[in-house]
């Protein structure tokens, strides 16, 4: 990474409007870039603009499952479909396939890993699906943790307002601080390191082999 400190911003359970819309707006205004990993029943004529704007802001579209279901429970079958039917609908929207997955509850086995031909994401979150986490502790458990090349997991999801607020602080700070937000491609691109199979990657640089 030539010692540039890069980091991304992801979100999953989108697009949502009223909350995807103005993570945009917040991006935009701080010149970065994320990335966003769609469930398929959310994708919908009303929100396929949000996909729109965000790929065309630079952001890399990603899939997480059609449903949200726990996957290992799933058939081959059903993995399979899970995953083509938002592939198809990202690709009709951007024009570009997704490279990367991000499993649902972060549930996932060899099974998964057999029939579905994407690299597998982690990263380290902040409990934002939670409530009762407040913006400030969002904000001070991101701040704490960040490392170069981290993957930073947060949710676009219904009512998640208090991520919103958290971000309005995170970006600018971390900016302050010489990170440089990309999406995940750009992230592996810039790392040197072609996604394996087999994996899920916690950061650029940090897999865990094991599943559960």
């Amino acid at each position: 990474m030539e010692n540039r400190k890069l980091a991304v911003l992801t979100f999953d359970d989108g697009p949502t409007i009223g909350i995807t819309d103005e993570i945009l707006d917040i991006l935009e205004e701080n010149n970065a870039v994320a990335s966003f990993f769609l469930i398929g029943q959310q994708i919908t004529n009303e929100t396929s603009y949000l996909v729109k704007r965000a790929h065309d802001m630079g952001c890399s579209i990603e899939n997480h499952s059609r449903t949200h279901r726990v996957m290992p429970e799933l058939t081959e079958q059903e993995i399979v479909m899970e995953i083509s039917y938002t592939t198809e609908l990202i690709e009709d929207i951007t024009g570009e396939k997704p490279e990367f997955f991000r499993p649902p509850y972060i549930a996932y086995d060899q099974k998964m890993y057999d029939f579905i031909d994407l690299a597998f994401i982690c990263g380290y979150g902040c409990e934002d699906w939670v409530p009762s986490v407040t913006t400030q502790q969002r904000v001070e458990r991101i701040l704490h943790d960040i490392k170069p090349g981290n993957i930073i997991l947060l949710h676009d999801m219904e009512g998640n307002t208090q991520t919103i607020e958290a971000i309005r602080i995170i970006i600018p700070e971390l900016k302050k601080q010489g990170y440089e937000f990309v999406n995940i491609r750009e992230l592996f691109k810039q790392s040197g390191i072609k996604p394996e199979r087999n994996v899920i990657y916690m950061a650029a640089d940090e897999v865990r082999k094991n599943y559960e």
